[in-house]
């Protein structure tokens, strides 16, 4: 071939025989490999949580956490607060055996955070306490592996994974002291449990089911909603769709009774255990009853809810929430190559195999979790409905599967699964560490003006902070920070609390939280209080959530 006819040639398209045999080739390489590929992916996720530990400081919720679990393990105080104990034990076991021990205090934060900086220890002892959440990660990954395999078989189960491991939301509250990724390994556990035992009801899968509810009770109330609800709408599809006679929902239902009294026996001891197998009196009640502290907890839950929550979302104030607070955010904080592939996933639903799960099953629940939550007063995070994201990630998957299987016939089915793979895992590393505060493109350069909270500001780059100010040598600044923490413990100068109206003469740093929803309350109770933030330009963004000024000495303030 000449010179002149390689220049000229045109590229041959690739013929969909070959695309197809390119098609079985992968699943061919994937199917007797998944479950190495999952421990894989489990594993490279688990280093990317623990890069993580010690590049923040402890954000708002973290030190209460710490200080119930600790009040358990050293104390047998098994009642606190709005959250059952569970979660808060594991991220309380690494300090507790590193020789961390309660701190009484009158007010839960302080007794976490005095814990944690106490003896110098505060970086190895944060690390030790966020650590207690991984094993939840690890339960949580692999439950998304076995409801994609369940639901779309190997190959999906794998792209499920893949998934779930590079959502930065995930891998975020995967990373701190907090209750969010507990509750969502068992909330996927016990819903695995509950189609399980529906498939083959049995003692051993009754065991499990009551063991799986009795976890996830203990590891956040809110599941408490989210799992009834979850299961409603799971049967409302199955009797639309497989039609049973009233007769037959009898012939099921009186089949499984004596395995559901197995599962409700094992859940109730399970829990009772969580509670230290603890008698009390509960509201309401004349008489002591086990684990009562669960419904304390319950009822304090409820009153939060009912009080609602001071939230802000797209420049408004709130303390009864928004009914579209989730779905915006999901829009703003998830992948974009996520949410292409969810929609291609509910758009074209994949073909059911034989042995396989309903696909509906990954489409009620997350619908449930969302009709819940979007009724709920309190708007403070999309960590409120983490337990959604492994069905999630199981619908992209079946959008995935079916871009690869239908590449043959459609040439941009054959390019797009791969193109949104690889944007998928990109923009997933590149939002290392800042997982907290991950945006994709439509959340902009100043998602502060979507939210802040805990999906963007929750405390965590104060530490950054400290480390920029001696990098500047700093001799003074202003800072008001929304958590309780030793300033000078981080590096800070000398300090003092901001201003409200005018900012001071140097260095002022305001973290976006205590700008947006404090001085902005401020602002709704007075409202000729000028919020200076909003007319000043700052030097710069430290991390993702603190905005550093420089006011020179001899300016007028403004």
């Amino acid at each position: 071939m000449s010179k002149k006819t390689r220049k000229g040639a045109t590229a041959t398209p690739r013929p969909p025989e070959a695309r197809a045999m390119l098609a079985d080739r992968i699943e061919a390489f994937v199917k007797p490999r998944a479950v190495l590929l999952a421990l894989i992916l489990i594993a490279a996720g688990s280093v990317r949580i623990a890069a993580t530990y010690n590049v923040f400081n402890h954000t708002f919720d973290e030190p209460v956490h710490i200080a119930c679990g600790l009040q358990w393990l050293d104390q047998g105080i098994s009642v606190c607060g709005e959250h059952p104990p569970l979660t808060r034990i594991m991220v309380a076991v690494g300090p507790y055996l590193a020789g961390a021990r309660t701190n009484p205090q009158n007010d839960l934060t302080l007794e976490g955070v005095t814990t944690l900086y106490a003896g110098n220890q505060y970086e190895k002892r944060l690390a030790l306490s966020r650590s207690g959440n991984l094993p939840f990660f690890w339960l949580a990954a692999w439950m998304t592996f076995l409801w994609g395999r369940k639901i779309l078989g190997a190959l999906g189960a794998v792209f499920a994974l893949l998934i779930f491991t590079m959502i930065p939301t995930v891998l975020a509250h995967s990373g701190l002291s907090t209750t969010d990724i507990g509750v969502t390994a068992c909330f996927a556990a016990a819903a695995y449990a509950a189609v399980r035992f529906a498939e083959e009801p049995a003692l051993p899968t009754g065991l499990w089911l009551g063991v799986a509810l009795g976890l996830m009770i203990l590891s956040k109330f809110s599941s408490l909603a989210y799992y009834p609800v979850a299961a409603a709408f799971a049967l409302a599809i199955w009797i639309h769709t497989a039609r049973p006679s009233w007769k037959d929902l009898q012939g099921i239902f009186m089949q499984r009774l004596p395995w559901l009294a197995a599962a409700s026996i094992s859940s109730f001891f399970v829990i009772w255990a969580g509670y230290r197998f603890s008698f009390g009196r509960a509201a309401g009640l004349s008489f002591r009853v086990p684990f009562a502290g669960l419904y304390s907890g319950i009822k304090a839950v409820a009153g939060h809810n009912n009080q609602g929550h001071l939230s802000y979302l797209l420049g408004e104030l709130r303390m009864d929430g928004w009914w579209g607070f989730f779905p915006i955010l999901l829009g703003v904080k998830l992948p974009l190559a996520m949410l292409g592939l969810l929609f291609v996933g509910l758009w074209r639903r994949p073909a059911r195999g034989a042995g396989e799960w309903p696909f509906y099953l990954a489409i009620a629940v997350p619908a449930a979790i969302l009709a819940v939550a979007m009724s709920a007063r309190i708007n403070i995070g999309l960590r409120h409905i983490l337990p959604a994201f492994p069905f999630l990630a199981v619908i992209a998957a079946g959008g995935i599967l079916w871009l690869v299987r239908h590449g043959s016939e459609r040439r941009w089915a054959f390019w797009t699964w791969a193109i949104a793979l690889l944007w998928l895992c990109t923009s997933s590393i590149a939002a290392h560490p800042d997982y907290l505060a991950y945006f994709n493109v439509i959340g902009g350069d100043e998602p502060e003006r979507i939210v802040v909270d805990s999906d963007l500001d929750w405390g965590q780059d104060i530490q950054r902070l400290g480390k920029r100010l001696q990098e500047l040598n700093a001799s003074f600044v202003t800072f008001t920070p929304t958590i309780t923490s030793s300033l000078v413990a981080h590096g800070f100068p000398p300090h003092e609390n901001s201003d409200v109206d005018n900012p001071a003469p140097g260095w002022n740093a305001v973290q976006l939280s205590e700008w947006k929803l404090y001085r902005m309350g401020l602002q709704m109770q007075e409202p000729n209080t000028k919020v200076w933030p909003d007319v000043i330009k700052p030097v710069e963004r430290v991390g993702k959530s603190i905005l550093l000024y420089y006011i020179p000495p001899q300016a007028p303030a403004r």
